[in-house]
């Protein structure tokens, strides 16, 4: 009832104001953002396309840790609270196997004893490595007191293998961390797990280390020159050459950098390298590493004046593999630690360049509290760093044997004077305005379109979005373009993502949070529309246009049948590319048309969402033989949901047509006849049928206004009647399709919370259907935590 007697008062004063409050906070939210994503897809949209899985495990305790894919046995192993999970990389909802893995009793006990909460004290398993063809290797903190174990898999095709191997139970100390929010890397290589952790309770140990079944070696303990307060990032295997002896594992991390007044301590991103068959040496740094060496990676943007605008934080590395598995391209995702700026950055950097500066000059610096020089002086052979290997002579046949001199020098001198940076010297892709949401993760694939290859960057976020972002450089201008495709709601859940796994021999993404593990195919090319001029602006790589469909694109020679293709990724030309013609009359007759009523001196949305929220919006009025544009005044305002009429005045009538234009393609959305009608002589009918005169109003109300044709309105069904039966509470949506604004459902219950008092609002809440009359449930892809924004999937 509450809501029927707003909509009465609306006709007079209130309800301009209340729907232009509503419609001006949408735009406001809506242009928030500077940069639009093309197509931004809900989580319950995204179920809707069959495009997305998600299992949750148990809940509230599932809380992945770390997650491993097995493209041979065809599984996506996680890692969890107090469980191992085995899913199919078909369906990750389907089919799981797990194992329990829980910290026992006494375990608890002992952990709660030390101080620890209860949660902390469960074993949260941390490290997960392909061991051999038919083992893994799991590690978990175990209640903080780490502890490791072989899981057997089985060959490949023996699906139904997953246990584990009881008897292979050891400590995982140097393994694992102790505490589960402590952050850690590993790499498994030829048998040998090379991981950077804090191996001790307090977390003062910061080390980079190898293990195997003979021996132990570490960085130095309690050596600031060496690490300083790390925080560990990635890690992996990078052979320099064909000699094996000369492969080289890599580490990423940030640590803490005295500056030269020695005060604040500062936050680098450092790249460290070790030889893969370092032994340590023989009388000196005996099981510790001879080779271990760093340098600075460098994210920055370059500013007025020659400063600098540094992102210093690592968050996430992402190596993506090449045919050359010498040449993998390292891609950081980067954060400030400024107070005042915040930001992110994707830089990315070459090998050549990672190894130039390794083999440059080492740095040196007489206290902590110097600054950094250049080392001149004399440097000792074999270079300080090397692997024993046939590369680099061949004299030693392992570091054991190096000579006393070059160990000491290493020691001493573990920081190289040149930094690392990035591609182009600038990020390629940055997101520098304040209170938006944080990135978490990334993972990147290669593609190859038709006019080059291309990098596709999926990049997780703090509220289970992921983001897919194409970047394009122009060595013309020495520019880079940043085109953010689809903006993907992976949980229903705001959560950060944790971890991104691809596949791109299977088109999939992997994404884990603490609330689930989600599957996501890389994309959906019918998503972009049924026109060649569609798919061409979507700028797609994965998608070209075939003469038919939006469809998957195939490099030369993958498919003889389907020769026909249309792409253009780097300028995005659909005039050229579709024979895409500017504005003429034929495109402008055949849109589709609707009619919109409004009441004089009213306000009134005539509606139109572009399929690409990176398109510009266009109107124009055509009345008589005449059209122009519609440029927008304070009267007339143009927001992102369409085109808003504070105060409709009866020579606003006309057609009213919605145009987007994108890279120069010009493209007709709708048209909308609007119609005025007089506001008094709709006061008066509802009046009339207020009193109970709505037969008699009825008929002189049709003659004076002379409603054109369309849908059947009658001043009766304007006003609530007690006799109306189950249509008492949609009157009001027919008078809100009368004024040309369809979402009746939230202007309900927006009316709601203003109009009704907590007692009417409690018992229209208990009657309350959604329109439609569907029940809430909880059945897969049901999303009642927010309402699907409107784009490209009901334009």
């Amino acid at each position: 009832m509450c809501v029927s007697m707003m909509i009465a008062a609306c006709t007079r004063t209130v309800y301009p104001s209340l729907m232009l409050l509503y419609l001006v906070l949408l735009g406001t939210a809506h242009t928030a953002q500077s940069i639009y994503p093309r197509i931004r897809l809900s989580h319950k949209e995204l179920w809707q396309l069959n495009r997305t899985w998600v299992f949750q495990g148990h809940g509230a305790s599932f809380q992945p840790q770390t997650m491993l894919l097995d493209e041979g046995h065809e599984r996506l192993y996680v890692g969890a609270k107090n469980i191992l999970f085995s899913l199919s990389l078909d369906r990750v909802n389907t089919h799981h196997r797990e194992i329990h893995w829980a910290s026992t009793e006494s375990q608890i006990e002992e952990c709660m004893m030390k101080g620890r909460e209860k949660s902390e004290c469960a074993n949260y398993i941390k490290v997960l490595q392909q061991y051999n063809q038919t083992h893994l290797l799991a590690c978990g903190t175990g209640a903080f007191n780490p502890i490791c174990a072989l899981v057997r898999v089985g060959h490949a095709g023996q699906d139904r293998v997953f246990a584990l191997e009881e008897d292979s139970v050891m400590s995982g100390r140097g393994r694992c961390p102790y505490d589960p929010n402590s952050p850690c890397t590993s790499t498994l290589s030829r048998g040998e797990l090379y991981i950077g952790l804090y191996t001790d309770y307090w977390e003062n140990d910061g080390a980079l280390c190898r293990l195997n079944n003979q021996t132990y070696t570490r960085t130095e303990r309690n050596d600031r020159q060496q690490l300083n307060e790390p925080k560990f990032v990635g890690s992996a295997v990078i052979p320099d050459n064909d000699d094996r002896d000369d492969d080289k594992v890599y580490f990423f991390f940030t640590e803490r950098e005295t500056d030269p007044e020695g005060a604040n301590k500062a936050v680098y991103t450092r790249v460290g390298r070790v030889c893969a068959n370092d032994q340590g040496g023989q009388r000196m740094l005996v099981n510790r590493w001879s080779s271990f060496l760093k340098t600075r990676l460098i994210c920055s943007v370059a500013g007025p004046n020659g400063i600098d605008t540094h992102f210093d934080e690592l968050e996430d590395v992402f190596v993506l593999n090449n045919k050359d598995e010498k040449s993998p391209e390292i891609f950081g995702l980067f954060s400030t630690t400024s107070a005042v700026f915040k930001g992110y950055a994707v830089c990315v950097y070459h090998m050549d360049d990672i190894r130039a500066a390794f083999n440059g000059q080492f740095a040196y610096r007489e206290r902590p509290e110097h600054h950094w020089t250049p080392y001149e002086d004399r440097v000792p052979y074999p270079r300080p760093g090397s692997c024993a290997s046939k590369v680099n002579g061949g004299g030693f046949s392992s570091s054991k044997e190096f000579p006393d001199e070059v160990l000491r020098f290493v020691r001493s001198h573990p920081a190289m004077y040149r930094p690392v940076l990035p591609q182009h010297h600038r990020p390629v892709l940055l997101q520098t305005e304040p209170g938006r949401r944080k990135l978490t993760q990334i993972a990147v694939d290669r593609v190859q379109a038709q006019d080059g290859h291309y990098h596709v960057l999926y990049v997780g976020t703090d509220d289970s979005m992921v983001l897919k972002v194409i970047t394009i450089y122009n060595k013309d201008t020495d520019t880079m373009e940043e085109v953010l495709l689809e903006e993907m709601q992976v949980f229903k859940v705001p959560a950060p993502i944790k971890e991104i796994i691809i596949s791109p021999k299977r088109q999939q993404l992997y994404v884990g949070s603490e609330v689930g593990v989600a599957q996501i195919r890389l994309h959906q090319c019918d998503l972009y529309g049924s026109e060649c001029a569609d798919c061409c602006l979507a700028r797609d790589p994965y998608c070209a246009w075939d003469g038919l469909t939006c469809s998957r694109f195939y490099p030369a020679g993958v498919y003889t049948k389907r020769r026909f293709r249309r792409q253009d990724v780097r300028h995005g030309n659909a005039v050229q590319l579709c024979n895409g013609l500017q504005i003429d009359d034929e495109k402008w007759q055949r849109a589709g048309e609707r009619p919109v009523y409004s009441v004089e001196s009213n306000s009134t949305l005539l509606e139109c969402v572009p399929r690409s929220l990176q398109a510009k919006v266009l109107w124009f009025v055509q009345k008589g033989g005449e059209k122009h544009e519609v440029r927008g005044d304070e009267r007339v305002i143009m927001i992102s949901h369409g085109l808003l009429f504070l105060h409709v005045r009866s020579s606003d009538a006309g057609v009213y047509v919605c145009q987007t234009v994108e890279h120069g393609y010009v493209h007709t959305l709708l048209r909308i006849t609007l119609h005025v009608l007089k506001g008094e002589r709709v006061e008066s009918a509802i009046h009339a049928a207020a009193d109970g005169e709505g037969e008699k109003a009825a008929a002189p109300f049709h003659s004076s206004v002379s409603l054109p044709p369309g849908p059947s309105i009658s001043p009766r069904s304007l006003v609530p009647s007690a006799a109306s039966g189950s249509h008492t509470r949609l009157w009001y949506k027919e008078f809100l399709q009368l004024i040309g604004y369809g979402d009746a459902q939230r202007v309900e219950e927006y009316c709601e919370r203003v109009w009704c008092s907590d007692k009417k609002r409690k018992k229209t809440k208990r009657r309350y259907v959604p329109l439609g009359g569907e029940k809430r449930g909880r059945g897969r892809g049901d999303d009642n935590s927010h309402r699907a924004p409107r784009h490209a999937l009901d334009t």
